[in-house]
């Protein structure tokens, strides 16, 4: 039987988005036209006689309607994405710079009464991203506070257990909002860590027993009620029933290894009770998004395609975002890092303001990174051995406490940035002790380095810096490797102005 539909995550929820898009689109494209045409900021440009608000009404009207079509080319309406704010965000910046390209365009080809301002242009483009996400993230407070989100979430069901249910649940479970509500296992044979316990002799649910045959089970073989806090919902031969029974929208496989029979099977009863099915690909640990179904001649092949990071287009353009960036920054930064350097050299006279170190980087090749010194002058002496400094460290200075709490100290590394050395965005460079070291304890450790190290990254937005999980962190290493894009770069940067987590 079909299951029911959800009216509140597939109707109301996305209207009331679109609806509120629209106006906020508008509030911000009236409020460019404010900026360049009524605030103080109009005398900064170029006459335009005949701008009155009522005359470019209409051209507002056609900039909300491409504004809102772009959005919806970019996903932005996707129901998959009313729990995720910031992939909202990147489909907000796509949307909005694809509006910025083609009405900018429009204006040059066709000729308006009046004509469209290159001015308004821009000041409109960042009115309404600025907007555009203080509203969605109004609506994303509302709705994880209002107690409905559960009732946004995807109910989903693990089917099989082993290292990668296991750390896919752990990863649902760490996020109150994540689009996923992860309601149980149900199992299979020769799942690691069953849940199976004393003799072969029956099979069953141990709250399906009554209360009074709870107590002689030495003769059964009794599943568990729970995997690491997981509700156990019954075997595959159950699978049909459980479905049904707990309003599952999403069956995820966590295993390859199922008879061909068996996996036709699942599908099947997937398609008739109209539920998404999804496999966890436990082949592959890494780049997963860069798998790419190709054919030899006539068979099919799975395979790892040019990540986007490595191509020659994207890594111009990545370079050009970089110089750009790296130059800005140390004309912006020129006079903080002086102000720096004279508390350092007051504090700590005796050794340099500028701190060089080996470091690791693109294709495994070594370079010096630039630092602002916040310890003493001996501490790289008895630093060797250490990952990264432990919070409270008795060699730090008191100025290098503050410019590492504000990651000040990393100031001189936009001209790391400017050389090539590094990028603005990318993993975290480590020095060829720790490099050696990490890449036999945590797998796929090396393949972070098929990308510049950055001056930020998605590990660091995401709390982990300092003495947090290396493991997880070389994941967002790869995370960021694999789906990398302009947009994801611009997002990284904004958020590190926002996210300080472990940050000492």
């Amino acid at each position: 039987m079909p299951r029911a539909a959800n009216p509140l995550r597939e109707t109301i929820v996305p209207l009331t988005l679109l609806g509120g898009d629209v106006a906020v689109t508008f509030a911000g494209l009236s409020f460019g036209y404010w900026l360049r045409y009524t605030s103080p900021l109009a005398r900064f440009g170029i006459d335009v006689p005949g701008a009155t608000f009522g005359r470019y009404l209409p051209l507002l009207l056609v900039g909300v309607a491409l504004l809102i079509a772009a959005f919806a080319q970019f996903g932005l309406y996707d129901t998959r994405l009313i729990l995720r704010r910031y992939q909202s965000l990147n489909a907000i910046l796509k949307g909005a710079a694809f509006w910025f390209a083609t009405y900018l365009g429009v204006s040059l080809v066709l000729k308006f009464d009046p004509p469209i301002s290159r001015l308004f242009v821009v000041e409109a483009f960042f009115c309404v991203v600025v907007l555009l996400y203080a509203w969605r993230t109004l609506v994303y407070a509302v709705i994880t506070r209002a107690g409905i989100v559960g009732r946004l979430r995807r109910r989903a069901v693990l089917l099989g257990w082993n290292d990668h249910a296991r750390a896919l649940a752990t990863e649902i479970s760490s996020e109150a909002a994540h689009p996923f509500d992860l309601i149980g296992v149900v199992t299979l044979d020769h799942d690691t860590a069953s849940p199976l316990v004393a003799q072969p002799e029956c099979h069953v649910l141990r709250d399906t027993l009554p209360q009074t045959q709870r107590g002689n089970l030495s003769k059964c073989h009794v599943l568990s009620d729970t995997l690491d806090g997981l509700r156990v919902l019954g075997g595959a031969a159950e699978l049909e029933a459980v479905l049904a029974r707990e309003a599952a929208d999403v069956l995820i496989i966590s295993r390859l290894d199922l008879p061909r029979a068996d996996l036709q099977r699942i599908v099947e009863i997937c398609e008739r009770a109209y539920i998404e099915w999804k496999i966890v690909p436990g082949a592959f640990d890494i780049f997963l998004s860069g798998l790419h179904l190709q054919t030899i001649g006539r068979v099919p092949v799975l395979g790892v395609e040019e990540l986007a990071i490595r191509r020659l287009f994207n890594r111009t353009l990545k370079r050009a975002l970089d110089v750009v960036g790296a130059l800005a920054g140390l004309m912006l930064s020129a006079p903080v890092v002086a102000l720096l350097a004279a508390l350092i050299k007051r504090e700590s006279p005796g050794g340099p303001v500028l701190f060089r170190q080996t470091r690791v980087g693109t294709d495994h090749q070594p370079f010096s990174v630039w630092k602002l010194r916040s310890m003493i002058p001996d501490a790289a002496a008895t630093d060797t051995a250490r990952q990264s400094t432990p919070r409270g460290d008795a060699r730090l200075l008191r100025i290098g406490a503050f410019m590492r709490r504000w990651n000040l100290d990393e100031l001189p590394q936009f001209w790391n940035v400017l050389r090539g050395d590094m990028s603005l965005v990318g993993p975290r460079p480590e020095r060829p002790y720790h490099v050696d070291r990490l890449s036999t304890e945590i797998p796929h450790y090396l393949p972070r380095h098929l990308a510049k190290p950055g001056m930020t990254g998605w590990a660091q937005v995401n709390g982990l810096r300092g003495e947090s999980d290396l493991a997880a962190r070389v994941q967002h290493d790869i995370y960021y490797i694999e789906n990398w894009s302009v947009w994801l770069d611009v997002q990284i940067i904004l958020l590190t102005f926002v996210r300080w987590k472990n940050a000492y």
